[in-house]
């Protein structure tokens, strides 16, 4: 009786699960297949192994061309010189190939800078283990959380026990190549490696390595000093040259001179024996080219009187023939002191022009005693040893990582995995990746890393070019000119140096600048308002709004408003201010100059309109202003006729409606839930009510007409009265479910409800509440705007970046909204606030619109649909300007130390309307 009693409780309980768990049960989603090639993955044991052979110390030393003219050791004690006397430089650590370490995690091996440079032992373990630990911290480099592995090669000599039974701990690791062969079979292959890396010391061990690649299809990276010659062109090895991948520095100062047409040179040497053959051969090379004289200067010349004398009379020789000199083996010490010699005593032409040929440390850069116009080149940091390990094991990661994307199987299970079984099929994974490494290329540590031809990895520096000019302050400071990158030289925005040598005079400071600043209104940048009544502005700056662009006006203008008797009228006279009149103000305080402003003649930003620029840009190139400053949008138009800074606001284009107040409709109630939620709810109520009737019904002791004593019955449309009470939270004349079974599933069916009832509650406030219409925009690809009905209508101002947008990338569009375009942002706002409207969307920066909706008193306006064409803010300058480089610093140096985001905080307040931004309209359950 127990055991049946037991039996019809499991099945009442069973029968009470089906209906609230339905309504669980269509919400959970399917469960999807692994993304993951899981079967690969456990077979490879969730990583990449990259092989490694010849892994015996490297012992370095400085190059032969870095000794000093005695011929000692650059590490060689030498006596102190007498005061007064000249001493050729110690050699710098930048002309050797390995330099000081890059800011971050120091790699083991690395040099602080100024540390000499002796001879020292580079460990090729130590480079692959510092590689493996840096590379597995890199997220996203290797597919599906797999990370790197180096199998190293077990060799005698480096504490381990021999190789093979045949082998002895004082013979070489291989004697021959098919010994070395199956060493590596035995040690490294066998378990399962994508690609071997390898430190050979001599062309007998690159040969070695060839047979290894040829013989067993495993890709060879061969980390070596000096390229070495080879006759096959293996595609599965490939070398990595440090030396080579060192600092084209010839190179570089051949495209200086090129670029500069100062084809007729000099060469002066600070150490005699300095190997300059690079840059003779490259010169040579070129018919254009001219060398003048070589001028020695060596350790005979003892004395300043000496070195005076010396370089009186080479300099005369040379000053009617070659303008130019370059100079090789000084360092920075040295250069200053024949600097300062030459020019107290009146030895140093004006007009010639001097360009450093070897890399400079940036870091040791100085200003003092260096002449005006001066030439460098070279980088913050220099590559050292474990750089290029980490590069070329990136390289193999980067490579195993694309070749998976295509290829799992293939890319990440090695075919050759047992040298008695070497795998002949048409495709083997070391010949499918190798195809991969050729055509692989990033930024490494070392450099830009790619492979030329088919089996040489290059890794080429780039190199920044620096000129020593005068900042507006009339200090001597270094500006960046551009950088090294592909083998040519890339521009950057800046002053040319036959441009900085046209000054009248080289080490005086000149006066103060005074720059004339052009704006444009456009909340919250720029404000204006009127001034006091004696003209004045108690606060912001003082504008002028002319209504032209004409420079002689201008002129005429702003003497007048300089001098003691002011003429300009009043109501020419406006106060600016703003967002970017604060940053104009901090630029003009850190740069000291001085600045007059005035506010665009045609109130455009600029676009090219009957043969000629407008607005800012119009203004820009005619000489009218020095300076743009507003929310000026960078774009390529502009920036190939003008220069622009670093931006100062980053943004993107947005869309603005206004809302519409409306009634609400009769089925508004429903609005809160989906109807997918409404039709659930309402089916599982049905499904319920069944059930509680028929729980009631079968029951011994249920209000049935077979009950006992029972003068009421419960019947389905009793149970649907208590279902629809329950819901609905109303007290009615109900008949409960006498039976224990109906009165829980009744009393689940209630928790359900009141679930259901506070999720409408919640989203009844959200949905009705102030329940306001707009135009639905999903973002700048919405069907309404690409094809409008009629009167829908939609502008931007004109000549503006959003036109320049539109009309580059939606003709069509732009041709429909032309007729609706308006003059400024303040005139589409205008018009969309209208009553009637005059335009349904305004399309213009969301730095811009953001603002406007902030500011709305009615809370009207809102931006809908994702933001779109992200561009930036940046001062716009004439072509060419010297000042472009300096306020690009100052301005990074301001986001850096918070002061961009104290004026976004001051002019960007949060007020009740300033964050409507919406891209759906509807709200799902």
């Amino acid at each position: 009786m127990r055991r049946l009693s037991l039996w019809w409780l499991l099945s009442r309980v069973c029968l009470l699960l089906p209906p609230p768990c339905a309504l669980v049960l269509a919400g959970v989603p399917g469960s999807s297949s692994h993304p993951q090639p899981c079967q690969i993955l456990k077979r490879i044991g969730h990583a990449v192994r990259v092989g490694a052979v010849h892994l015996q110390p490297w012992t370095t030393g400085p190059r032969a061309a870095s000794r000093t003219p005695d011929g000692s050791p650059t590490g060689a004690q030498r006596d102190e010189p007498e005061p007064g006397t000249w001493r050729p430089p110690e050699p710098s650590p930048g002309a050797r190939w390995l330099g000081s370490a890059l800011h971050g995690r120091r790699p083991p091996g690395a040099r602080k800078p100024g540390e000499g440079a002796r001879a020292e032992t580079l460990w090729p373990r130590d480079a692959l283990l510092f590689a493996v630990d840096n590379l597995n911290r890199v997220e996203g480099l290797l597919p599906y959380n797999l990370s790197l592995e180096v199998v190293m090669a077990i060799e005698a000599g480096l504490g381990d026990l021999p190789l093979l039974p045949f082998s002895s701990p004082s013979s070489p690791w291989s004697s021959d190549p098919f010994s070395f062969l199956q060493s590596v079979c035995h040690t490294v292959v066998v378990q399962g490696v994508s690609a071997l890396l390898a430190f050979p010391q001599s062309l007998g061990e690159m040969m070695e390595l060839d047979l290894v690649s040829y013989v067993l299809h495993i890709p060879v990276i061969s980390i070596v000093r000096h390229e070495f010659p080879r006759e096959s062109q293996n595609p599965l090895h490939l070398q990595l040259s440090l030396e080579n991948s060192l600092s084209p520095d010839a190179d570089v100062t051949v495209s200086i001179l090129t670029m500069n047409n100062w084809y007729n040179f000099s060469v002066l040497l600070c150490q005699e024996d300095w190997n300059i053959t690079d840059f003779l051969l490259l010169t040579q090379n070129n018919s254009r080219f001219h060398l003048g004289s070589i001028i020695n200067i060596t350790a005979s010349l003892s004395s300043t009187e000496d070195l005076l004398s010396f370089l009186q009379v080479q300099l005369e020789s040379i000053k009617d023939s070659t303008p130019t000199m370059v100079m090789f083996g000084c360092d920075m010490g040295s250069i200053r002191q024949i600097f300062e010699i030459t020019t107290q005593f009146g030895a140093m032409s004006p007009e010639l022009h001097w360009v450093l040929g070897d890399s400079q440390n940036v870091e040791e850069l100085r200003t003092e005693g260096l002449p005006l116009g001066l030439i460098a080149h070279g980088k913050t940091t220099q590559s050292i040893f474990e750089y290029y390990v980490q590069d070329a094991m990136e390289l193999v990661a980067r490579a195993v990582a694309t070749a998976t994307m295509i290829q799992p199987e293939l890319a990440l299970i090695p075919s050759t995995m047992n040298c008695m079984d070497v795998e002949t099929a048409n495709l083997t994974s070391g010949q499918y990746l190798s195809r991969f490494l050729a055509n692989t290329t990033f930024r490494g540590l070392s450099g830009s890393i790619k492979v030329k031809g088919s089996t040489i990895i290059s890794s080429e520096n780039n190199f920044f070019i620096w000129n020593l000019q005068h900042d507006p302050m009339g200090k001597p400071m270094w500006t960046r000119l551009g950088s090294w990158q592909g083998g040519k030289i890339v521009m950057d925005y800046g002053i040319w140096p036959e441009q900085a040598q046209r000054h009248k005079t080289h080490f005086q400071h000149p006066s103060k600048l005074h720059l004339r600043v052009v704006t444009l209104i456009e909340h919250p940048f720029v404000f204006t308002r009127k001034v006091d009544d004696e003209g004045l502005c108690p606060a912001g700056q003082l504008c002028l709004n002319p209504m032209t662009n004409d420079s002689s006006i201008l002129d005429s203008l702003f003497s007048s408003l300089h001098s003691s008797n002011d003429t300009v009228p009043i109501k020419l006279k406006k106060c600016c201010y703003g967002y970017c009149i604060d940053l104009l103000e901090k630029l003009a305080e850190d740069m000291n100059f001085d600045f007059d402003l005035y506010i665009v003649g045609d109130g455009k930003y600029g676009a090219w309109k009957n043969g000629h620029w407008t607005g800012l840009v119009g203004d820009l190139l005619s000489g009218s202003a020095h300076m743009a400053v507003t929310s000026f949008s960078i774009n390529t138009a502009r920036s190939q006729v003008i220069d622009f800074t670093s931006p100062f606001f980053s943004t993107s284009l947005g869309i603005l409606v206004r809302t519409r107040d409306t009634a609400a409709p009769i089925g508004a109630f429903m609005w809160p839930l989906h109807w997918t939620m409404w039709l659930g709810i309402f089916v599982a109520l049905h499904i319920t009510a069944i059930f509680l009737t028929l729980y009631e019904w079968k029951s011994p002791f249920g209000m049935t007409p077979k009950g006992r004593n029972r003068s009421k019955v419960f019947s389905f449309s009793s149970a649907l009265n208590v279902c629809y009470a329950l819901l609905f939270g109303r007290t009615a004349a109900i008949k409960p479910p006498k039976c224990w079974t109906g009165r829980f599933l009744m009393n689940l069916w209630a928790i359900f409800c009141m679930f259901c009832l506070s999720t409408y509650t919640a989203n009844l406030a959200a949905v009705m509440v102030g329940e306001k219409i707009y135009e639905e925009l999903s973002g700048i690809h919405d069907p309404k705007l690409h094809h409008p009905s009629q009167g829908f209508r939609f502008g931007t101002v004109r000549e503006s970046s959003a036109e320049d947008y539109v009309r580059q990338s939606f003709p069509e569009m732009h041709e429909y909204m032309r007729r609706y375009n308006v003059p400024a942002t303040l005139d589409g706002v205008e018009y969309l606030k209208n009553d009637p409207v005059k335009l349904d969307a305004f399309i213009m920066d969301k730095a811009l619109l953001d603002y406007e909706v902030s500011v709305d008193a009615d809370c009207k306006l809102l931006t809908v649909g994702k933001p779109f064409a992200i561009e930036g803010y940046g001062i716009g300058l004439p072509p060419s300007s010297p000042l472009t480089s300096n306020i690009s610093e100052l301005i990074s140096q301001y986001k850096s130390h918070g002061f961009m985001d104290v004026l976004h905080d001051k002019w960007y307040k949060v007020v009740p309307c300033g964050k409507r931004s919406f891209a759906v309209t509807e709200v799902n359950i």
